[in-house]
């Protein structure tokens, strides 16, 4: 970049942020300890000029943004620590679907698609039977507010606002089926009519509703949901690990493309499997 060019970023960016600040010229030069006349020159539109390293650093730390941005190397005016907090931050995550911070993910994607790979069965599908018996082990049960938040995220979902994509490992439904592994114990009544309602949901929703089975022996996935452009959250038990720099959440929607590239049954077939499994 030509030197002149630059001095004139840096003139325009350091007149903004004193602005945004609410920083005068007399305040700067004492907070970067030089004269009034120094900063008066930095910002002087008929000859600019820039400041030496030295400068630059204490400037761009009094005004809170980053040296890069005020040299234009950068659009982002945080510094990079604040940039990485934006991006990359850890919320904490209840047990309950009723979560707020979970639901509010879900009102901003609103217009948006929304992909899915849940931990066990999508709870936005999960019956009031199967959610009496996985909160019968929590300590403080909410049922009433899981149950509920399942309801009206399943009510938004019927009602076109967003599209729903989820990827869940077929032994998930197998497992459900045969009372095996993470459903031992759970009364056969539970889980057929389990399986009945995801199968019956995805028949009345489709395309807005489509589940993609893959086999969990060839392809692998944490539990993630990409909720829309600009928000990813991979669910690691006590909490989420969120990102919202886009090409991170571009990369988790490739891996999402994947799963469903790889999936054993298309969207298409998983009720007719469902009850396949369900009459054997």
């Amino acid at each position: 970049m030509d030197k002149r060019y630059r001095a004139d970023i840096f003139r325009k960016r350091l007149e903004e942020a004193m602005l945004r600040k609410g920083v005068t010229k007399s305040a700067l030069s004492r907070e970067t300890k030089v004269d009034r006349s120094t900063i008066g020159q930095l910002l002087k539109d008929d000859h600019p000029r820039l400041p030496n390293a030295q400068l630059a650093a204490d400037v761009a730390d009094a005004l809170g943004v980053s040296t890069d941005w005020l040299l234009g190397l950068t659009n982002r005016p945080e510094t990079p620590g604040d940039i990485v907090a934006a991006a990359l931050f850890l919320s904490p995550a209840e047990r309950t679907s009723a979560d707020e911070q979970l639901l509010e993910w879900h009102r901003e994607a609103a217009g948006y698609k929304v992909r899915h790979v849940p931990a066990t069965l999508p709870d936005i599908l999960k019956t009031k039977s199967m959610l009496e018996w996985e909160y019968d082990s929590v300590q403080e049960r909410r049922l009433p507010e899981a149950y509920n938040a399942m309801r009206d995220q399943l009510e938004w979902l019927s009602s076109g606002v967003s599209d729903y994509e989820i990827a869940l490992p077929i032994h998930e439904i197998e497992s459900c089926a045969a009372g095996t592994a993470y459903y031992k114990g759970v009364d056969e009544s539970i889980r057929r009519e389990q399986l009945n309602f995801i199968a019956d949901q995805c028949d009345q929703m489709f395309p807005r509703l489509r589940i993609f089975l893959f086999d969990a022996h060839r392809v692998f996935s944490s539990p993630v949901t990409v909720f829309g452009p600009n928000l990813a959250v991979v669910y690691i038990g006590q909490c989420y690990l969120a990102f919202r720099e886009i090409e991170r959440v571009k990369s988790l929607s490739s891996h999402f493309d994947w799963l469903v590239r790889e999936a054993t049954v298309d969207a298409r077939n998983v009720p007719i499997y469902i009850r396949s499994l369900m009459k054997q």
